[in-house]
Order: C-alpha cells, then structure tokens, then sequence
C-alpha cells in the first residue's frame, strides 16, 4: 500500500507532503460540454430563460468553483489561484454548450482539479438552470487538455475526444 501517494501504510488517508517541492508556475486547461437539445439551447442562445443569462452565471460559477476545490476534493491541497477564466461557448451543430476554464498559480501543486472542478461546476449550473425545460440535458466529456509546470512535466491531450 505504500506505492500509493494518499495512503498510509497503515491503510489510512493522508494529504501528500508537498512542502519540498519546489515553487514553479503552474497551468491547466480542462474543457467539458452539456447537450442541451434544441428547445434549450434556443433558449439560452436567446438568453430567454426565466432564471436569467445561463452563460453569465456559469462562467461566475465555475470561476467561485474552482477558488473552492480544496474544499470540495478532501485530499487537495489549498492553491493560491493568481487566475481563473471560464469560457463557455455554443455549439450549434451539436445543440451544447461547450465550457473550457484556465487556472493558473506559482506553487508546489497543480492545479488541474481546479480547472477540472470549474468546468464541472459551471456544467452543474448550466444543467441547473435550463432542468425546468428538460431533463434530457447531459453533462459529458470533461476532461483535461493540458497542464504546465510541475514535476511530472508539460502535458497536452494528444486528440480530443
């Protein structure tokens, strides 16, 4: 059990010591997507939802989301963000809408499960908001296109999914 990084050779749970590491700027890209159908995705492409500009409201939320991993994730460790952008775009083709966020900060850990949690709550939220229309919205394809700094190295998804 000892090969894992978040337990205790006694088979409890611990947070990694990273205080060795050393300081370096850290980035993450993640994107993710909610299959809308077409009655709601009109409705948000005509921003005429009764619970106001989805987009907007995504973007803040994945923006506080991503400020609250820590809180969320129990093993991350607190990360002094310098920037998070959350951009939500429409894909027409696919009646969706596709949500990519940026974290970055200078520390000893990534912050991949930021951007990761950022698309996920502003994922949440555009499903929270257009339900009333349809339960046939999904949430799919979150996952991370690249990260910078850090031991492991730069990493860029080699094709999308």
């Amino acid at each position: 059990m000892t090969d894992f990084t978040h337990i205790r050779p006694d088979g409890g749970v611990l947070m990694v010591d990273v205080s060795d590491k050393r300081e370096t700027s850290r980035t993450a890209i993640a994107t993710g997507r909610v299959l809308l159908g077409e009655e709601a995705f009109s409705r948000v492409r005509d921003q005429t939802l009764a619970k106001g500009d989805v987009i907007s409201v995504a973007q803040v939320a994945g923006i506080m989301g991503s400020k609250e991993t820590s809180r969320l994730i129990p093993l991350c460790h607190p990360v002094r963000l310098q920037r998070v952008e959350v951009d939500i775009s429409l894909d027409h083709e696919n009646m969706a809408l596709e949500v990519r966020a940026f974290a970055k900060s200078t520390g000893t850990t990534g912050v991949e499960m930021e951007a990761l949690t950022g698309v996920s709550i502003a994922c949440l939220t555009i499903y929270d908001m257009c339900k009333a229309i349809t339960k046939d919205l999904v949430i799919d394809n979150i996952h991370l296109l690249a990260k910078t700094g850090g031991q492991s190295g730069d990493y860029r998804k080699k094709t999308d999914l």
